[in-house]
């Protein structure tokens, strides 16, 4: 079976074409400055050849036809027809409380995520733009809708609600959904794989770093709290977004700064985070340059900031989980920065947490076990793969319908 998948966003598509015999990617790539000027597509092939293509790409539809055309093209493609796509999976962000776990896109479904783009406008738009692209030029396509907030609907009520007035929960669904979910869930089962554990009597703490970052609590398989919200604002500082900011400070500012609800949302999302306290940028590479190579006081005070607030999700979710079994690392500061894990552990010693410094340092974008022998607590870190849970998950849910249908 082959499986395309597809991740819209604003501007940009990224896809992945999986032989799901063997879990290998055929192709893979990504469309950027969708709708823009300069607007481009890379491509990564099966033997490593890394191919772009310049054009103008001036919204989604033209964009995943673009896509269509390299995947089935003679010189760069992978098949001859796309009649070999047994089905596409797309990442859908917000499925809301409707939805928690992967379905069957059906006009049905189209309509409930249209429904929470009211909640998720940065992205759920953009989801659906790849849903009915595909829809258009390949009409008779199964495809599958594969929700970013499904793991995170195991949280108990006195997790995810708000102390806001009740009725504003019921009216608007404002409660916590979490994002991330895809990349929580498989770093759990794979941390419980590598180190040959049963995942449903592990207490694990997952935590996601890469300009978005958030951390889950993950107990027996499911996970029971999330750093993030109602929205991915909430939670741990980021690359251009506050994380936890007490609520009278966005009124103040508005106040003071005489500005919107707009200019607000652009202030704590685009302007804030790690950019926001650095003045240097957004990419924590850059930041660490600056604090270890040119001792910029605001990157070093932006990085004790960065692990401090993770440092203090763990010992909130260590006392949520009675106790923690394994630590996870993912994400593109996860997985390839250990300077930022070693500040993170340290200290957490009193948990039972041992950094191996030696098997920490210089540890990037592979999979391994960075605690010491003695650490009660095993710490990991694992390149997290949202598109194989896709992948995954379209193959299992495709399988089952053609079940049902033969019945």
């Amino acid at each position: 079976m082959k499986i395309l998948v597809l991740n819209c966003g604003s501007s940009s598509i990224k896809f992945q074409l999986f032989n799901m015999t063997n879990k290998s990617i055929l192709i893979k790539g990504i469309a950027e400055k969708v709708g823009l000027k300069g607007s481009f597509v890379r491509i990564e092939k099966q033997n490593g050849e890394k191919v772009m293509f310049e054009g103008e790409i001036i919204d989604h539809l033209v964009g995943i036809d673009y896509i269509l055309g390299i995947i089935t093209s003679q010189k760069h493609g992978c098949i001859k027809s796309l009649s070999e796509i047994d089905a596409v999976g797309h990442r859908v962000v917000n499925g809301g409380e409707r939805f928690s776990s992967s379905v069957f896109i059906t006009d049905e479904v189209i309509s409930e995520v249209e429904r929470f783009c009211e909640i998720a406008p940065l992205h759920n738009p953009a989801n659906l733009k790849g849903i009915n692209a595909i829809k258009l030029l390949i009409p008779d396509m199964p495809q599958v809708a594969v929700f970013d907030t499904a793991f995170h609907q195991t949280l108990p009520p006195y997790a995810y609600m708000y102390a806001i007035p009740y009725s504003l929960y019921k009216k608007y669904g404002i409660r916590k959904y979490g994002f991330h979910g895809m990349s929580h869930y498989y770093i759990s089962r794979r941390a419980c794989e590598i180190l040959n554990v049963d995942i449903t009597t592990q207490r694990i703490i997952t935590i996601h770093l890469g300009n978005g970052a958030s951390m889950a609590a993950v107990k027996n398989g499911k996970s029971i709290d999330t750093s993030m919200g109602f929205t991915p604002l909430e939670g741990l500082i980021m690359g251009t977004r506050s994380g936890d900011l007490d609520v009278g400070v966005v009124t103040f500012i508005m106040g003071k700064e005489e500005i919107g609800l707009s200019a607000i949302g652009t202030l704590v999302n685009k302007q804030s985070g790690i950019l926001g306290i650095t003045g240097v940028s957004s990419d924590m590479r850059e930041v660490e340059d600056a604090a270890f190579k040119q001792n910029n006081s605001r990157a070093i005070l932006g990085l004790n900031m960065y692990s401090y607030r993770v440092k203090k999700y763990i010992g909130a979710y260590s006392a949520v989980l009675g106790g923690v079994d394994i630590i996870v690392f993912a994400g593109g500061i996860g997985e390839n920065g250990p300077e930022m894990r070693e500040s993170i552990c340290s200290g957490l010693e009193y948990l039972g947490m041992e950094i191996d410094k030696e098997k920490n340092n210089g540890l990037r974008s592979k999979e391994a076990i960075i605690s010491t022998p003695s650490s009660k607590v095993k710490i990991l870190v694992v390149p997290t793969n949202e598109e194989l849970v896709i992948a995954e998950d379209t193959m299992r849910i495709i399988n089952e319908m053609k079940k049902y249908e033969t019945r």
